[in-house]
């Protein structure tokens, strides 16, 4: 998403490369629709930071709100840890809804970008719910477990397990997961293929196959993805993206995609996001740690140490906050990377193709059909996004061309 604040701050340049991407009308639009898009983030952000904070000091701890809603210690602890992690999530979710209403229907409505009826964005939403309710259900267990069974290394296996779930995810989300929610067929373009055929040629990359992703009939926003991992990789273009762009056009995007692949962006952040887990963890090893002492010291071992074989359930309203506000603090590092990554296929597709004017001509296409501000303020760009701006994109463009 690009974000927009409330007070503008774009020097006198930026602004002109703002108004050379899109009309002075169409870029008010974009601006007020990044700057109300960044509000409601903003707000769901601080509002679901307060609700853990709740969660873990209010109606959290060994006799808490939330422990007396789980079944008894008789109970086997697995089925009271899933109990207690769909409680939350219920809590979650009726906390969470009205941000998700707005910005997800309300707002895309507004601004006519979204195509859903109010009862087909519900069954979406509910189903993407209901996905994640049972993955971080299944995630949770199999966290706890590893607590329970490797003890002080718990935060190290559980990185390795993360790792080893990115890598299988990876390969499933584009064959399972993704068609869920979309309709997405094999691309049968004989042009189409042969340019990404001679694109690919010398890159070692190994693509199943061209997919078109239906999202005409739910939005006016065009996208382009280079999706799964191994004999699962392939494009999946919008439909919206192929009827609105040249074939130049449509080329350069793929060639945008492909230097994912030649500097292997997929493994790496698969990498860092398994570092990023440990740190996390241990992280949040530590400061359970102190918390426990101070809260059941009958849970602190002779030597000091949390007797991880009785690691308590309880923990985690506070483990769900420490894990929340370390990816907060994170997520500015994770944009910058995934910016330079962004910046690095960019002048792989220009400098692969030579097309500086379709380059231009696509992204001048994405802005007007995504409501993109071009010259989002620095400050919004630094903190929250993971692309850089679409002005900053064109004048590379035209350095090099």
């Amino acid at each position: 998403m690009n974000y927009e604040p409330t007070s503008t701050g774009a020097d006198p340049d930026t602004a002109d490369d703002a108004e050379a991407v899109l009309a002075p009308a169409q870029l008010e639009e974009a601006k007020r629709y990044g700057r109300l898009d960044l509000i409601c983030d903003l707000t769901a952000r601080v509002v679901d930071l307060a609700f853990l904070v709740v969660l873990a000091f209010v109606l959290g701890g060994p006799d808490g709100w939330l422990m007396r809603q789980v079944p008894g210690a008789d109970a086997p602890e697995t089925l009271r840890l899933g109990v207690l992690y769909l409680l939350i999530a219920a809590l979650n979710m009726l906390v969470a809804f009205p941000f998700s209403f707005y910005g997800g229907f309300v707002l895309e409505h507004q601004f006519n970008l979204s195509k859903l009826s109010f009862w087909r964005w519900l069954r979406r939403f509910a189903g993407q719910q209901g996905l994640q309710l049972l993955f971080g259900l299944l995630l949770l267990l199999g966290l706890y477990w590893l607590i329970w069974t490797t003890g002080r290394w718990w935060w190290l296996t559980a990185a390795v397990a993360v790792f080893a779930v990115a890598i299988v995810a990876g390969q499933l989300v584009p064959v399972l997961i993704m068609p869920l929610f979309y309709k997405i067929t094999r691309l049968d373009d004989a042009e189409l293929a042969a340019r990404m055929q001679r694109l690919a040629e010398g890159t070692g990359l190994s693509i199943e196959g061209v997919y078109r992703m239906n999202l005409s009939t739910e939005t006016v926003k065009a996208n382009a993805m280079l999706a799964g991992l191994g004999p699962t990789r392939r494009v999946i273009l919008g439909d919206t993206l192929l009827m609105s762009f040249s074939p130049d056009e449509i080329e350069v995007i793929l060639a945008h995609e492909i230097g994912h692949h030649v500097h292997r962006h997929i493994h790496r952040m698969i990498v860092l996001g398994a570092i990023f887990c440990a740190a996390g963890f241990w992280a949040c090893d530590a400061l359970l740690t102190l918390w426990i002492r101070s809260t059941d010291p009958t849970l602190i071992t002779a030597a000091g140490r949390i007797d991880y074989a009785q690691f308590p359930i309880w923990t985690l309203p506070m483990m769900m906050l420490i894990l929340s506000l370390f990816s907060t603090f994170l997520e500015p590092l994770q944009n910058a990377i995934s910016r330079h990554h962004e910046r690095q296929c960019d002048r792989y597709a220009l400098t692969s193709t030579g097309k500086s004017e379709a380059y231009r001509s696509a992204f001048r296409k994405l802005a007007r059909l995504n409501k993109d501000d071009p010259a989002p303020n620095p400050v919004a760009v630094a903190l929250f996004h993971s692309h850089p701006p679409i002005s900053e994109r064109l004048a590379m463009a035209e350095r090099g061309s």
